[in-house]
């Protein structure tokens, strides 16, 4: 078995930006540079030879190449709940029709129908019962965030490894878009 999702990695310039507004809340436990991401979709525990329908289904994605740009930022979920704080993503109907490429592949390789809601962002710390105030006080320092825009010319499929310092990214396969392609 073998833990894969889709992204867009974010690149260096801009992650650095990023970084910087990592502060402010105790306890965080922040991404590092390479971790930050936009997903496209997550696929979960999938067999090998299930990953290998998967990476011949993504190499069938079309789509032209396109900008996104970062902006706001917010947490997941509220109070004792919190879990996560990110960077939110401009709304992009190219981003959408690349996530639901994804979406497609990943059905014609079998794998069972996202039923979340997709919603775009980067992933800046994961928490563990975080205070509120803290967390609320980050998001109003931040929610104006607006990054330079991101081009966005291929997608990657990655492997997810868990460890006790948290997740580790390795690229699988990339995928590059293509400038003659109608999307």
């Amino acid at each position: 078995m073998i833990r894969l999702f889709a992204a867009l990695l974010i690149p260096p310039e801009i992650g650095r930006g990023l970084q910087a507004r990592q502060v402010g809340i105790e306890g965080a436990r922040w991404r590092p540079l390479e971790a930050l991401h936009v997903t496209l979709r997550f696929f979960g525990d999938i067999r090998e030879d299930v990953a290998r329908d998967l990476d011949a289904e993504l190499l069938t994605v079309t789509r032209r190449p396109f900008e996104i740009t970062l902006a706001g930022a917010g947490a997941f979920d509220d109070g004792d709940g919190i879990h996560a704080v990110w960077a939110g993503v401009a709304e992009s109907p190219a981003l959408r029709a690349l996530a639901g490429a994804c979406e497609s592949a990943a059905r014609r390789a079998g794998l069972k129908p996202d039923a979340r809601n997709y919603r775009p962002h980067v992933t800046l710390a994961y928490l563990r019962r975080p205070d509120p105030t803290q967390v609320a006080a980050w998001i109003q320092a931040n929610n104006l965030l607006k990054s330079p825009p991101i081009a966005v010319d291929r997608f990657g499929l990655y492997a997810s490894f868990r460890t006790k310092d948290g997740s580790h990214y390795r690229l699988e396969a990339e995928y590059p878009l293509d400038q003659a392609s109608i999307a």
